[in-house]
């Protein structure tokens, strides 16, 4: 059933993506903020409470309406259900989509562009950006967040729909990641302000809710990339940095296609100078890793079908 699932939402994102304002992420925002503005009153209990409500309560919720499917209407109506949840929470084009006009610009040797989407995309001041660190800063993006919107997600709802908990994981996921971006954010005057003890919470349980599907991921990029660069890049970064789980993605990443990211004393400082052939390079290791995902689902699933 998963990887039916998987597949499936796969297809159909590709097909026709959601937008980035759609009515389930809105939703979604509203969910947090109304949680936010009736539950975080600034004590320390109350941030684990609020971050509960915000973020478990939708993952229960998912999982009731899967297992209420499977005993109203059977397995096809939760198969469809699972689709559903994982087609808004994946979101491959998310992504893709800037990085695709950037390339392009890049390709056709139009920098002023591709620095003009590089700021869009990002929200940073690029103008004066030379062509290999926009090549540097784009690979970055698009590893985080290829392992936020796809690979994390596949993993939480891997596992948890492995024992019974239908789409729980993605949801769960994804409305993690949402809380642990906004409270870290600048936050507009029109914005709910954030309490110490909430920030605290949520970032702590992003820290603990991403530490595995992190390093899934950073496995996967070292096994269809070049695996030793791969993995002695990661083993040295977390060395230093214990507590970043972005770094290990960015360290497995620089590795993987022996381009240099980040600092040269923090992440690939032997690997070569990001150009625009490791872009290229990117784009296979991403989707080499998600045929990789696609096949070991498919063993798992005839393995618990023989056995």
């Amino acid at each position: 059933m998963s990887f039916i699932s998987i597949l499936f939402a796969l297809l159909l994102e590709q097909a026709r993506p959601l937008g980035q304002m759609n009515p389930v992420h809105n939703a979604n925002r509203g969910w947090v903020r109304w949680v936010m503005r009736n539950f975080d009153t600034g004590k320390a209990h109350h941030g684990w409470l609020t971050w509960s409500l915000a973020v478990v309560f939708p993952a229960l919720l998912a999982c009731g309406i899967y297992w209420l499917l499977v005993w109203t209407l059977g397995w096809v109506a939760a198969v469809v259900w699972n689709i559903a949840v994982l087609y808004v929470t994946l979101g491959f084009r998310q992504f893709s989509h800037h990085f695709t006009l950037i390339r392009d610009a890049l390709y056709s040797g139009d920098e002023a562009q591709a620095r003009q989407k590089l700021a869009e995309w990002m929200r940073i001041d690029a103008s004066e950006l030379p062509r290999s660190e926009i090549v540097r800063h784009v690979i970055e993006y698009s590893a985080i967040s290829a392992h936020r919107h796809v690979f994390g997600v596949l993993a939480w709802y891997s596992v948890l729909a492995a024992i019974g908990l239908g789409p729980a994981g993605a949801v769960f996921y994804r409305i993690a990641e949402y809380v642990g971006r906004y409270v870290n954010r600048s936050l507009l005057p029109t914005d709910l302000s954030v309490s110490p003890s909430f920030q605290g919470s949520a970032n702590r349980a992003w820290y603990l809710a991403d530490w595995v599907p992190v390093r899934l991921t950073a496995l996967g990029f070292a096994f269809v990339g070049s695996f030793e660069e791969a993995v002695d890049s990661w083993r040295q970064y977390a060395a230093r940095y214990p507590e970043d789980n972005d770094g290990v993605i960015l360290a497995a990443t620089a590795g993987a296609i022996n381009v240099q990211l980040g600092e040269p004393e923090e992440i690939g400082g032997d690997q070569q100078v990001p150009q625009s052939v490791h872009l290229r390079a990117f784009v296979g290791l991403v989707w080499r890793t998600v045929v990789m995902w696609m096949v070991i689902l498919v063993l798992l699933s005839l393995a618990r079908l023989l056995g």
